[in-house]
């Protein structure tokens, strides 16, 4: 789990915020970053270290350690974030997306 800064530009106005994500390895062993809101109803979902899996603790759904779907009321896995590479660090492009739907789409 890793908090990271979302800085936003509206007009003339500068905001900073803070927003929980998950960084896993996905297929080929290439790092996924992992939004923790949960596609279902947008409760935050902790990491279970017992259970070895996400748990969305307002309707219990479950996710794999790649945030792909395992049970529950959510249509669709974890969402990831755009990432990339700067100077050895990783940028995220951090986004919403509609929930109650099966395919991932941005809200902004």
């Amino acid at each position: 789990m890793r908090t990271i800064q979302i800085e936003q530009i509206d007009g003339w106005r500068k905001t900073i915020s803070e927003k929980v994500v998950y960084i896993t390895k996905g297929q080929q062993n290439q790092l996924r970053v992992l939004t923790s809101i949960c596609p279902h109803l947008g409760c935050t979902v902790p990491w279970n270290k017992e259970k070895k899996q996400f748990i969305c603790p307002c309707h219990g759904g479950t996710f794999s350690a790649d945030g792909s779907r395992v049970s529950g009321p959510s249509q669709r896995g974890m969402d990831a974030l755009q990432t990339s590479v700067q100077d050895g660090q990783l940028l995220v492009r951090f986004q919403y997306f509609r929930q109650l739907v099966p395919d991932k789409e941005i809200v902004g």
